[in-house]
C-alpha cells in the first residue's frame, strides 16, 4: 500500500470520527435580571451605595436649584432665616428674659446654637418628606432608595456654609479671636450630618407607610428645639437636668461647636463621646430599618 493510498485512508476515517459541532444556542441581547425583595434584615450594601455616587451629587443640586427657583432672594433665605431668628431670640431672652450666655455676647451664644439647629431641622424636614416627594422617580427605575433622604441632607450643607458667612462676621465685630479650636468644625459637622441623616431617613421610610408623619414631623421639630442648649446654656439648668439634657445628641454637638467657635473654654468630651455613640446608634438602626422597608416602597409610595 502506497503512502498516498494510506494518506486518503486516514483522512476518510478523520472525517468520519469528526462530530458535528452543534449550532449556537440562541442567547437573549439582554441579560435577564430578576430584583426580589429580601424576606428578613438585609444587608446595607455599601458598595451600591458607592456605585451610585454620582446620582447623590445630581440629587443633591437638583434639591438645592429646586429650593430656591423662582424666588425673590434665593439662596438670601439660608442666611436671612437664622440672622432674623437670632435677632428676635436676643431680643426677647437676651435682654428681657436677661438669659445668661457663658460669658460671650448673647447674639453671638445665639447664632452659634442655630447654625446647627436650623441645619438639623430642615435637613430632618425635608429628608423625612423627600421619598414621597420622589414617587415618580422610585417607581421608574432602580438605585439605592437611600439616596433620596442623603440628597436632602447634603443639600442642607449649601444652606450651612452660606449661613457661617454670617457668623465669621459677627466674630469679627464682637472681637472673638480665633483658636485652634475651630479646627473640631469640620468634626462637629459631620456628626450633626450624620445624626440628621439617621433621623430622616428613618422619618422618611415611616412617611412612606404612614402619611400622617409628614405632619407629626414639624411637631417633632419644633418640641426638638426647646430640649435643645440653643437659647440657653446647659449650665442654667440644676444638675439632675443637665444629666437628662445630654441624651439628647445635639447637646454635645451645639455645646462643642460654640466651645470650638469663640474658645472661651475647654471641650466637654463627655457630652460629645455620648453625642457621638448615639448618633451612629440612630444611623445604624435607620439604616438597617430603611432596607427593611424599602422592598415596599414602590408598591405604596
Amino acid at each position: 500500500m502506497t503512502a498516498k493510498t494510506l494518506f486518503a485512508e486516514s483522512q476518510t476515517a478523520t472525517d468520519t470520527v469528526t462530530p458535528k459541532i452543534p449550532e449556537r444556542a440562541s442567547l437573549p441581547d439582554q441579560p435577564v435580571v430578576t430584583i426580589e425583595p429580601s424576606k428578613s434584615w438585609v444587608a446595607l450594601n455599601l458598595r451600591d451605595l458607592w456605585n451610585y455616587r454620582e446620582l447623590l451629587y445630581f440629587l443633591t443640586w437638583r434639591d438645592v436649584k429646586v429650593r430656591y427657583k423662582q424666588t425673590l432672594l434665593g439662596a438670601g433665605w439660608a442666611i436671612l432665616q437664622p440672622l432674623l431668628t437670632m435677632l428676635i431670640f436676643t431680643l426677647l431672652f437676651g435682654r428681657l428674659a436677661g438669659i445668661k450666655s457663658e460669658g460671650i455676647p448673647y447674639p453671638l451664644f445665639a447664632y452659634g446654637g442655630l447654625l446647627v439647629w436650623i441645619f438639623f431641622s430642615n435637613s430632618v424636614t425635608n429628608s423625612g418628606n423627600s421619598l414621597v416627594g420622589s414617587a415618580n422617580l422610585i417607581t421608574k427605575i432602580y438605585f439605592p432608595r437611600m439616596i433620596i433622604p442623603a440628597a436632602a441632607v447634603a443639600a442642607g450643607l449649601v444652606d450651612l456654609a452660606l449661613a457661617f458667612v454670617i457668623q465669621v462676621v459677627l466674630m469679627i465685630y464682637y472681637g472673638v479671636r480665633v483658636t485652634w479650636a475651630i479646627t473640631m468644625i469640620p468634626v462637629l459637622v459631620i456628626l450633626v450630618t450624620l445624626l440628621a441623616l439617621g433621623v430622616g431617613m428613618w422619618l422618611s421610610a415611616l412617611n412612606v407607610k404612614y402619611r400622617d408623619v409628614r405632619y407629626a414631623i414639624p411637631f417633632l421639630v419644633q418640641l426638638w428645639m426647646f430640649v435643645s442648649p440653643i437659647i440657653y446654656p446647659v449650665n442654667m439648668l440644676p444638675p439632675k437636668w443637665q444629666l437628662a439634657l445630654t441624651l439628647n445628641p445635639l447637646t454635645g454637638i451645639i455645646q462643642n461647636f460654640r466651645i470650638a467657635l469663640f474658645g472661651n473654654q475647654a471641650f466637654e468630651w463627655k457630652s460629645l463621646g455620648i453625642s457621638v455613640v448615639i448618633t451612629f446608634l440612630v444611623l445604624i438602626y435607620s439604616a438597617f430599618s430603611f432596607r427593611r422597608m424599602e422592598k415596599h416602597f414602590a408598591d405604596i409610595v
